[in-house]
């Protein structure tokens, strides 16, 4: 355990990278005859129901499907209104979509107020699915396309359930939950209250518990922006970035928590070309902040929108972000030095395939895999440039070409020859 006043060693930090960005699955068992969509009113508005075939409202002995299509027709009506009256900044609006005394009347509260405090732009309402019946109740996973910050950039979606009653004719919601089929849920601003810094480059928010660190992150944050935006290697850095810091309830919470124990960020795509930062508030002391917000950040620049299974490439990747961390300084005091000569002494010699660790590592051999990547890096950026290795960076990980393709391109050399050279750098380095 490491004492308050000393400061920690630099954690090494792993990207944990959502396969999937949430989608709609179409679930009913009979056909479909209207779907609904939501479209902007006005480029930053949230949503206009249309429907290809109107549907009547159900009379005695229809069938239950009418009832269903009927009511999805009414609840999308519903939602409609509340996204005007989110993007309208009305509270009471947002919230009259709600049965009164029930548990969404809470949750969509907070939501609003964390929504808001985001400055969300764009909110966009999509039902595929029909309702289904539970006892007196009918529920239906909704799909909000969103955005915020920026009025018209790219939505990322997000899937969330809804359980609603039907009062005359009128649906209520009386309860909200992250979506089961989500794979990236629940988002923050779903299931709890956000305080929020925005900056030019960066927007920070965390909860009340950890307000004190708010400035610092954003701070940090803003000046991690300008060294992260030199690794978009599609040219198109993010407008802004993302970032929440999370305290230990949050943290296992947030994006289905489930990290292993020594991640102390992440960075997950949210859709849209959008990535979601998170830090593991944690034990980080303010020494080792700026580093893993250069390393977080410069994921969410130079990856691909749709995120990167890293595989046999993780050293690639984590080494370009861990290059990003280490703000310019020289190899000599790159941390995990001591990491990576126990990891060489121990009999390692490549190949850098097999670098990534696994989730029951330990720390010195978490610390090692990063060193690996970084060294291995640093020295393709020693030697060719930084140019060209951000041009391999970019023929592996955004065109998906093998290293040996890649290289030749980037490198003029073939891969083979050229990782030898790097991993006998990575053990002379560490000698």
């Amino acid at each position: 355990m490491i004492e308050p006043s000393t400061p920690p060693r630099r954690s090494r930090w792993p990207m944990w990278v959502a396969l999937g960005v949430v989608g709609t699955v179409l679930s009913c068992a009979v056909p479909i005859v209207a779907i609904v969509s939501l479209r902007d009113r006005a480029p930053e508005a949230a949503a206009a129901s249309a429907s290809p075939v109107a549907v009547e409202s159900p009379e005695p002995g229809d069938p239950e499907q009418v009832t269903q299509l009927w009511l999805r027709e009414r609840i999308a009506e519903a939602l409609t209104q509340q996204a005007g009256a989110l993007l309208r900044g009305d509270e009471r609006g947002f919230l009259a979509v709600a049965e009164p005394k029930s548990t969404a009347v809470s949750a969509l509260r907070r939501q609003f107020r964390s929504l808001r405090a985001l400055k969300v732009t764009t909110w966009r309402v999509r039902i595929t699915d029909i309702p289904d019946r539970v006892g007196s109740r009918w529920q239906v996973a909704v799909t909000y396309e969103h955005c915020f910050v920026e009025p018209g950039c790219l939505t990322g979606p997000v899937s969330i359930e809804t359980t609603w009653v039907d009062r005359a004719g009128v649906p209520r919601m009386v309860a909200v939950e992250s979506s089961p089929k989500a794979q990236d849920g629940p988002r923050p601003w779903e299931t709890s209250d956000l305080v929020v810094a925005v900056g030019k480059r960066a927007v920070v928010a965390t909860t009340a518990v950890q307000k004190a660190r708010l400035a610092e992150v954003l701070r940090e944050a803003e000046r991690a922006a300008e060294v992260a935006d030199r690794y978009a290697v599609d040219g198109t850095p993010p407008r802004h970035y993302q970032i929440f810091y999370a305290g230990e309830a949050e943290w296992r919470r947030w994006y289905g928590g489930d990290r292993p124990e020594w991640t102390a960020g992440y960075a997950v795509p949210v859709g849209g070309g959008h990535f979601d930062v998170v830090l593991n508030g944690k034990d980080l002391h303010s020494s080792v902040l700026d580093d893993l917000l250069r390393h977080e950040m410069t994921h969410a620049a130079s990856l691909p929108g749709g995120g990167y299974r890293t595989g046999e490439n993780w050293w690639l990747v984590e080494g370009v972000a861990d290059l990003a961390a280490a703000g310019g300084r020289p190899v000599s005091r790159y941390e995990s030095l001591g990491d990576v000569r126990r990891l060489v002494s121990g009999g390692w010699h490549g190949p850098l395939s097999t670098a990534e660790p696994g989730e029951r590592a330990t720390d010195w051999q978490v610390s090692a895999a990063y060193g690996v990547g970084y060294l291995a890096v640093r020295h393709l950026v020693d030697r060719f440039g930084e140019q060209a290795m951000l041009d391999f960076f970019k023929a592996v990980v955004h065109e998906r070409k093998s290293p040996e393709e890649a290289s030749e391109g980037a490198f003029g050399e073939p891969w083979q020859s050229l990782q030898d050279d790097c991993v006998s750098y990575v053990r002379s380095a560490a000698s």
